[in-house]
């Protein structure tokens, strides 16, 4: 089994992320319509049998880009969600500073929560679980696609790898539009793919 992961196309950096559901700016669009158009012509080496996107504007808005080439099933779900940011989510970066000074991902405590949000080992947590889960009901398949967002990529990648996690480490790299495809065989778990973008340049 081959698990295509994606990063949405590239939003709005003027305004928090997390749970927004603002959309996808048109450099973004323009992003993800170079993967589609990659995906499609190299469908036979891809061989996506199903996709799987959290169901925030940008993903959903990339997940649909990307299926008007492949034209496969596609489940949008809360899993797989971006960090929930609360009171923040898509609140612009200026607003923020002034009433909530200093509060960014890294500059939380693991156990603290965003105000009306979860905290970062809330987040660590239901997303390994979300992952499992969504690997287990898709044992049947050969090859899927998951589309989400870097801090959800971030998490799984050092999962699987065994690394250590915390808000406080950098992310590795996940550029907009980009692929890590993990490969799923019995026991073995390894990325075969990582920040893939050869098609954006």
């Amino acid at each position: 089994m081959k698990i295509y992961f994606v990063r949405h196309g590239k939003d709005d950096g003027n305004y928090r992320g997390g749970w927004s559901d603002m959309p996808i700016i048109e450099e973004g669009r323009e992003q993800v319509e170079k993967l589609a158009n990659y995906l499609d012509k190299n469908r036979n080496e891809f061989m996506i049998e199903k996709i799987i996107s959290s169901d925030l504007k940008r993903t959903k808005q990339t997940t649909e880009i990307i299926n008007k080439k492949l034209n496969v099933p596609v489940e949008f779900t809360e899993r797989l969600r971006e960090m929930n940011n609360g009171e923040i989510a898509g609140m612009l970066n200026s607003e923020v500073e002034e009433k909530y000074p200093g509060l960014y991902y890294n500059t939380l405590k693991i156990d603290e929560r965003y105000p009306g949000g979860e905290s970062p080992i809330e987040f660590y947590n239901r997303i390994v679980s979300d992952f499992e889960n969504i690997v287990k009901e898709n044992e049947d398949k050969n090859n899927i696609m998951i589309v989400t967002h870097s801090g959800v990529i971030n998490i799984i990648y050092r999962y699987i790898n065994n690394m250590e996690w915390s808000n406080k480490i950098k992310s590795i790299k996940i550029a907009n539009a980009s692929i890590y495809s993990l490969v799923i065989d019995n026991e073995k778990r390894f990325f075969e793919l990582e920040n893939f973008k050869d098609y954006l340049e």
